[in-house]
């Protein structure tokens, strides 16, 4: 089964290798770089905190985002410790500076999903719609830029949701049931 998920994640990372130019190429490391370390998800919740009518989903937002970093990053990239494709290409085909860690789950797709979690149970479709198209971009920006395989993108995606949609569940016990009180 594992010899089958090689062999399409380097079909699908050959396809995509075939939408690569120079614009696609700054595109794309620009949208990575949004994910990177969660930037665009903090920078999101700021003004969600100070708003008292989405309070409660920007402090979820950073619960889930917690939880996935410790699910992801600190546990399952460390015992499964996947090198990335990019380890694999010369360096004059890199298009994005390589990353030090291991390569599975992607944490980038993981981390963005688990916001799309939280907004689809705690936001209106005006917010959770340009999130998932946002995440969507950038889980591909991944596998575009060749520092993921195509299935760290989809277990991040389904590590993500896991994560965003039971971090509600947490929040809303921990919040409202144990300190008694609404954000």
């Amino acid at each position: 089964m594992f010899k089958k998920i090689q062999q399409l994640d380097e079909f699908v990372l050959r396809k995509i290798k075939g939408l690569h130019s120079h614009t696609n190429n700054r595109i794309m490391a620009v949208i990575t770089y949004l994910g990177t370390g969660g930037l665009v998800w903090f920078a999101m919740t700021i003004p969600m905190i100070i708003s008292r009518q989405m309070r409660a989903a920007g402090l979820n937002i950073l619960l889930s985002l917690f939880i996935t970093w410790l699910v992801g990053e600190i546990t399952i990239k460390r015992i499964v410790g996947r090198v990335r494709p990019s380890e694999q290409l010369p360096e004059d085909e890199q298009i994005v500076k390589r990353p030090k860690y291991y390569s599975f789950p992607s944490g980038h797709t993981a981390s963005s999903f688990s916001v799309v979690g939280v907004t689809l149970l705690r936001c209106p479709v005006g917010i959770y719609l340009p999130v998932i198209v946002l995440a969507s971009l950038i889980g591909f920006s991944r596998v575009y830029l060749r520092v993921h395989y195509f299935s760290d993108v989809a277990v991040g995606v389904l590590l993500g949701l896991a994560c965003g949609l039971s971090s509600v569940a947490l929040f809303n016990v921990l919040v409202i049931n144990v300190f008694g009180f609404a954000i």
